[in-house]
């Protein structure tokens, strides 16, 4: 027992001790990751310079750029949603102005997701405590969790400065450019540190993390979006990556705001981590009553006791975006020129003879493959309470396998709908108060989020027939979910043969508005996911759990 308590006190007493284990978490992070951290780098990596070519096709003469300039300085939608724009002459420019922004919330969200996992969450699943009962320092967890997720933001940041630069674009906007992206993922990752240490459980130190990304895109926005306010983008992270004006006559002491913040809030975790036990967090959790209520008496009101929070911070995400998104329906001709090129990757994405209805119809298809995402994280909830040993318990009960997954999977494939259904009565609405034509564009919208359902089902089917037949390779459901992306995102703008395109799901339902409705390939979509659901559950009636 004496020993148990000395060696905390051993392994703190200098900063090497505190430090020991630190590469052996390390390759653990690293071989946990294997499949997921790839694909967050290789997206985030490749959009970039992938995007350049196609520049040249929108906006060929001098007239269209000038057009897309003036478009973009007086609809204050267009810098709600990309930020301010600075120079639109150029391919970097542009870019710099489309992609900056989103590129550093997703490269913050896989900051605060990496550093919760292999922090906080290990803590909940008592391996940290297994783990701290060897010779592992204090800070070493920490430590590690900032390496991977620190190193994947400079590794994507370094990628992306290579690729744009060969691209021929400048050497300095390149260099500019990388640099913004991986210092928003060290901001971030510093900021999950502190997350960690604040919050009890997992759960609500990705909610707080994932707030601090949210907050600072909506600080950005105000400030972008007003006249009045255009110091709130400079307290956002998200807005520094666009105030060092890559390709557009670099601030280079921009870059010393990112830096200060890190090493500050870094500090900050590192101070907080000695102040807490083990699995406890700095702020206490709410006590909840002696005793259950009568409504958790089923599988299924647990369920929606551990489903409600993501799915009510999806439906906002949905419903905020498709209302921005809906708002510059109306002025799309403006923001992508009139060639015969744009017209073409637009009718691949989601076409239509009609600009705009290209336009709505290759946003109903994005936001279902952005949906499909939520179908994977609930589906995969499930292998979370099975690898936390809290199925096992219930199944001792009346409770039946396939009734507690029926539970989970209520959430994963109607909780799509309902996501999609948001999404598009926002699209709908702010489209139709511009139009003038809101029952026609509402009705138009929800139908075309509509025709996207059976592709969502496709994917969260996929990821139950990973959880029940491969159990152990559940977490490849976000390779799958992120391969259907990429494909139906960059493949017709780069390009790729039909065949390759046909691999995801989200390539054949009808392009709403502007297609006319057909039902067999929403039949065939259906029919794949019952196969693939009915694989995975029967996988699970077989298996051992655990």
């Amino acid at each position: 027992m004496t020993a148990t308590l000395d060696r905390p006190a051993r392994a703190t007493a200098t900063p090497a001790r505190a430090l020991v284990g630190t590469w052996q978490l390390t390759r653990l992070a690293l071989r946990r990751d294997r499949i997921i951290l790839p694909i967050w780098i290789v997206l985030l990596s490749i959009v970039p310079a992938s995007t350049v070519s196609t520049y040249e096709q929108f906006y060929p003469t001098a007239a269209s750029r000038a057009a897309l300039s003036a478009s973009a300085s007086t609809n204050p939608s267009f810098a709600l949603l990309y930020g301010p724009a600075f120079d639109l002459s150029t391919a970097g420019g542009f870019i710099t102005w489309r992609m900056a922004g989103f590129l550093s919330v997703l490269i913050g969200l896989m900051a605060v997701f990496t550093v919760t996992r292999h922090t906080r969450a290990e803590e909940d699943s008592g391996r940290a405590e297994l783990l701290a009962s060897a010779v592992v320092g204090r800070y070493a967890a920490l430590t590690a969790a900032a390496l991977v997720s620190g190193g994947a933001s400079i590794l994507i940041g370094l990628v992306q400065a290579i690729s744009l630069a060969g691209a021929k674009l400048p050497a300095g906007g390149s260099i500019a450019f990388g640099a913004a992206t991986a210092l928003a993922g060290l901001v971030f990752t510093a900021v999950a540190s502190i997350a960690a240490q604040l919050a009890e459980y997992s759960r609500t130190a990705n909610g707080i993390g994932t707030a601090a990304v949210g907050i600072s895109f909506l600080l950005r926005a105000a400030g972008d979006s007003t006249t009045d306010a255009r110091w709130l983008s400079w307290l956002s992270p998200i807005g520094w990556t666009q105030q060092l004006r890559p390709f557009a006559g670099e601030r280079w002491w921009v870059l010393t705001l990112p830096i200060a913040t890190t090493l500050v809030a870094g500090a900050a975790g590192y101070l907080l981590l000695p102040r807490r036990d083990l699995g406890v967090g700095m702020l206490p959790p709410r006590p909840g009553p002696a005793t259950a209520a009568a409504s958790l008496h089923t599988p299924l009101a647990l369920a929606w006791r551990l489903h409600r929070g993501p799915l009510l911070g999806w439906a906002i995400g949905m419903a905020v975006g498709g209302a921005v998104f809906g708002s510059i329906a109306s002025g799309i001709g403006d923001l992508v020129g009139q060639t015969e090129q744009t017209r073409a990757i637009f009718e691949r994405l989601g076409g239509s003879s009609a600009l705009v209805n290209a336009f709505l119809a290759a946003m109903a298809g994005i936001f279902g493959m952005i949906v499909s995402l939520y179908g994977v994280q609930a589906a995969l909830r499930m292998r979370s309470e099975e690898t936390l040993n809290r199925v096992e318990p219930l199944l001792a009960t009346k409770v039946s396998r396939l009734r507690w997954a029926a539970s989970h999977l209520l959430f994963a494939f109607l909780g799509t709908v309902l996501l999609l259904l948001a999404s598009g009565l926002m699209i709908g609405l702010s489209n139709g108060f511009r139009s003038g034509n809101v029952g026609g564009s509402v009705s138009d919208m929800l139908l075309a989020v509509l025709v996207q359902v059976p592709a969502t089902w496709v994917i969260a089917a996929l990821a139950v027939s990973l959880f029940g037949l491969l159990p152990k390779f559940s977490t490849a459901a976000w390779a799958v979910g992120g391969i259907a992306l990429l494909i139906s995102l960059l493949g017709p703008v780069v390009n790729l043969p039909q065949v390759v395109l046909d691999i995801s799901p989200f390539q054949h339902p009808p392009k709403l508005p502007g297609q006319t409705f057909t039902v067999a390939p929403m039949l065939w979509l259906l029919a794949i996911a019952a196969v693939a659901l009915g694989a995975g559950l029967t996988g699970w009636r077989r298996r051992d759990v655990g």
